[in-house]
């Protein structure tokens, strides 16, 4: 039990400290940032139920105000914005990358884990993101995928370095995986 909220607390930590590094935010008001990857380790590493508890007590501290997202931004606000719907897809994102991992286990973890980021941590974030973009931006859902299209690239690269870097916690500290625990 305290090892799992020591690592709910390690998870929530890291998507915020991704934070630090700066965004850069498309014209239509949503950023590019590397907390994604931070959602897609949770799933990846410490698998579906914790890494959905770390997304959403990291989606709890920015609620309440603390600015932990990328640019010092937090509170409410944020989840009226143009990136309401990132915001709200990322627990559920980390949920089916988590579930991914857990139960995809024949094939090398770097391929599931890298597989999953790019299903769960892109295209389930994606559904969120482009209803919460339509809706904001008062735009198509065909409009509100155009213009998403444009984060493809690099969360592609990130889920090949969640990948990467799972399949490199299993070989130095294979305890520290719990996604692949029976």
């Amino acid at each position: 039990m305290e090892r799992s909220v020591a690592q709910v607390a390690l998870f929530t930590a890291l998507i915020a400290v991704l934070g630090i590094i700066p965004k850069i935010t498309l014209g239509f008001g949503v950023p590019i940032t590397a907390q994604s990857l931070g959602v897609m380790l949770c799933g990846t590493v410490i698998g579906a139920r914790r890494g959905t508890s770390a997304v959403l007590l990291f989606l709890v501290l920015v609620a309440i105000g603390l600015p932990l997202l990328s640019g010092g931004r937090g509170g409410l606000g944020l989840f009226v914005s143009p990136s309401a719907g990132f915001l709200i897809g990322w627990p559920v994102a980390a949920f089916a990358t988590g579930c991914i991992v857990e139960r995809w286990r024949s094939a090398p973890l770097m391929l599931s884990a890298s597989l999953a980021s790019i299903v769960g941590g892109i295209g389930v974030m994606y559904i969120f993101g482009i209803v919460g973009l339509s809706i904001a931006l008062d735009k198509t859902l065909v409009q509100s995928t155009f213009l998403v299209s444009a984060f493809i690239p690099g969360d592609i690269v990130k889920a090949l370095i969640a990948g990467g870097l799972t399949a490199w916690i299993a070989l130095v500290r294979p305890a520290s995986l719990l996604s692949r625990r029976s």
